[in-house]
């Protein structure tokens, strides 16, 4: 098994609930990855940063083992930088990492 990285950049609220929850929380219960990570970027910062109850999913996801990390310069942008901190994500800018798990073959899905 892998690690699953999962680029979430839209403000669709519905997908929290019908799909990434639901896949992250399971796939980690299950051990169907080693390792599952959610990479916020773009508008689905805002949504986090705004949304209570997108805020209690996501605080669920961690507490289920999911690694939740932040594009910081989307944060700022949206002013929900420390929001996000907050909630116990990684904040930090993604350029760069992102390109390396791209480059080592770590498989991603976005929505």
């Amino acid at each position: 098994m892998d690690k699953l990285n999962i680029l979430w950049t839209t403000d669709n609220k519905y997908e929290v609930f019908s799909m990434l929850n639901l896949y992250a929380s399971r796939s980690e219960k299950n051990d169907w990855w080693n390792d599952v990570n959610l990479i916020i970027w773009g508008a689905s910062a805002k949504l986090v940063g705004t949304d209570k109850k997108v805020q209690s999913e996501i605080v669920e996801m961690i507490n289920q083992g999911v690694h939740v990390e932040a594009f910081k310069d989307s944060c700022d942008k949206f002013g929900v930088s420390e929001k996000l901190i907050e909630l116990g994500i990684n904040v930090r800018y993604m350029g760069r990492p992102l390109t390396e798990y791209i480059q080592s073959g770590q498989k991603i899905v976005t929505m």
